[in-house]
């Protein structure tokens, strides 16, 4: 038979008061929600977009504010740890892109910083002292132009881009809320003049053992780039001079890098597979193959100093009872809904700056007028793929990303 004891001591005046209040103030704001208004159907971002929203406030009482502000942030951030026999070792990087506020309500105490923006109800500063019921703060931020990468989520590393909102009182821990945006970094085949080089590739073999003779394969790719949802053509010269037949067969594979304090960490992922029609021995044939790059692939991303995603396409002969003879090439994916550029114009750009603190509430905050975007600003490429040697097998660390 079990018995349970309860532990019961006196309360002090004092702890008494402390939880009473503590109680009353934990029921005066009942939440606080911030939400945005999507651009398009794909509720996707880019430079240079304004996003907009609100932030509302339920309170159950009068209460008095310190300060209410919403911060919108973009960064990289990747943490993985390794066992060295009894030694656990982390890795950890981070990369911050930006981060702007906006006040509805400020801190007395606070002189803010270029990054600060005071916003009015229409040109009205927002009391602190706020009656019970909802109140809704509206805001716009605009993106920056910057040649930041997109939305990423990996196993141990993640791209985010956020809105946060704070309420500050005294006496009482903040409150927070916040949500995330999917920003696609603005990419088209005239960014970058290799995503339109065309690749060539050949390789052949010598047949032992169980087979004789040689197979040989001739592969063109018409480019490097390619967008969501498009086909992406190989074009191939086999010569099969072997006992037997050969099949040629295609992948597209995945890898993900990741980078800290001179590591790197690497996944890979095949993600889909095709196979050819059977060339029968003694036999030369030029194949055509389009392959389809799904929709839902997520972008490739070569601007991030910390996390690199990336494509290949792997061509090869499968040879019964002998080694496969493959090529590899390199492929860019690109967002479908970036248009290409011989397609439709570029859209005209806007310029960026900040406002002064305590300005009026602009319609879309930062937005001036038109200038070219300033020249990005040159950084440190993450180290190539030879640099380091491969780390062991992924694991799930409390599936922190």
């Amino acid at each position: 038979m079990f018995s349970c004891f309860l532990e019961l001591r006196p309360i002090f005046p004092g702890e008494f008061a402390v939880w009473r209040t503590r109680c009353i103030m934990s029921s005066t704001v009942k939440s606080l929600k911030v939400t945005y208004n999507p651009v398009n159907e794909k509720n996707t971002f880019t430079s240079g977009d304004c996003v907009s929203g609100s932030v509302t406030l339920e309170a159950a009482k009068e209460c008095h504010i310190e300060a209410l502000m919403i911060k919108f942030k973009g960064k990289a951030e990747v943490l993985w740890t390794e066992r060295y026999g009894q030694t656990t070792v982390t890795y950890h990087s981070k990369d911050k892109y930006f981060s702007i506020k906006h006040y509805f309500i400020r801190d007395k105490d606070d002189k803010g910083d270029d990054n600060q923006t005071l916003l009015t109800n229409h040109g009205d500063t927002y009391s602190s002292v706020v009656a019970p019921g909802c109140h809704v703060y509206p805001f716009t931020f605009q993106i920056p132009f910057q040649n930041t990468p997109s939305s990423f989520d990996g196993c141990v590393g993640k791209i985010v881009y956020s809105l946060e909102a704070k309420l500050s009182r005294s006496m009482r821990i903040p409150k927070k809320d916040s949500t995330k945006i999917n920003f696609v970094s603005k990419e088209d085949l005239t960014s970058d003049p290799g995503l339109m080089t065309p690749q060539h590739e050949s390789k052949d073999k010598k047949m032992k053992f169980f087979n004789s003779g040689t197979v040989a394969m001739d592969v063109n790719l018409e480019k490097t780039g390619f967008f969501q949802g498009e086909g992406l053509k190989v074009l191939a010269c086999i010569q099969n001079n072997s006992s037997r037949e050969i099949k040629p067969k295609y992948c597209v594979y995945r890898k993900h890098s990741f980078f800290a304090t001179g590591k790197r960490r690497v996944s890979t992922k095949d993600l889909f597979k095709e196979v050819g029609e059977p060339i029968p021995p003694s036999s030369n044939q030029n194949v055509t193959r389009v392959i389809t790059i799904p929709h839902d692939v997520e972008p490739s991303i070569h601007n991030c100093n910390i996390i690199k995603v990336e494509y290949r396409l792997r061509v090869y002969l499968d040879v019964k009872y002998a080694s496969d003879p493959e090529i590899k090439f390199p492929i860019v994916i690109l967002p479908a809904s970036q248009v290409p550029a011989m397609l439709a114009p570029p859209p005209a750009a806007s310029g960026f700056g900040f406002e002064p603190f305590g300005s009026t509430n602009p319609p879309a905050w930062g937005i001036v007028s038109p200038q070219p975007p300033a020249a990005p600003q040159p950084s440190d490429a993450p180290p190539p793929y030879g640099a380091y040697g491969m780390c062991p097998p992924l694991m799930d660390f409390g599936n922190k990303y």
